[in-house]
């Protein structure tokens, strides 16, 4: 993890100082059988990768999953109220129309995806306790930025196009948050 890039949850002064005499407190969301178990699943992944850890802090969000189209389970943080008090980070994402209109002459299109991608987004040391969540089997802080936070998107942007910046300026790929799409004109130019 020494590599990562670290950021930070950037809050506004009066959220900050409200949240030193009102943390956010949340209630356990209802969680039948299977997402209990999938929380389970969830919880002891993260820790074993050692991106979550038990917490004691003041404050915490709720936890839940949302069902996919095709019926998996994805956790999710409820970090409205977090959100709501958070300084916005207003890089940009990629226009589609721009990122279709760079596809012009090309005629393969490689595409993959980046696994886990938001947790390759190392949390700021000391800004953990701002993300913790509530879950039946207590409060986790994690290490990493998780879904939900409202400057993720923007921020894994930032990383993705800073370190393909090469290839990007080439015009061989292009990025939007996770998924990156080669294109060339030919086989030989990957």
């Amino acid at each position: 993890m020494d590599n990562w890039v670290s950021v930070t949850i950037d809050l506004k002064p009066e959220f900050e100082k409200c949240l030193e005499t009102h943390p956010i407190k949340a209630k356990l969301y209802p969680q039948p059988g299977n997402e209990k178990a999938a929380m389970e699943v969830f919880i002891k992944e993260h820790r074993d990768r050692g991106t979550i850890c038990l917490s004691k802090s003041p404050m915490a969000s709720p936890f839940s999953f949302i069902k996919m189209k095709d019926g998996t389970l994805c956790p999710v943080r409820d970090y409205r109220i977090l959100n709501s008090g958070t300084i916005k980070n207003t890089y940009p994402l990629p226009l589609i129309g721009d990122i279709i209109d760079r596809l012009t002459g090309a005629k393969v299109f490689p595409k993959m995806d980046v696994w886990w991608g938001y947790n390759n987004i190392r949390m700021k040391e000391g800004n953990e306790w701002k993300a913790v969540f509530k879950t039946s089997l207590g409060l986790f802080e994690p290490f990493v930025m998780l879904f939900g936070l409202i400057n993720l998107p923007a921020m894994f942007q930032t990383m993705m196009n800073e370190v393909f910046r090469d290839m990007i300026d080439k015009g061989v790929i292009s990025i939007y948050m996770d998924d990156i799409l080669v294109h060339t004109k030919d086989i030989t130019q990957h």
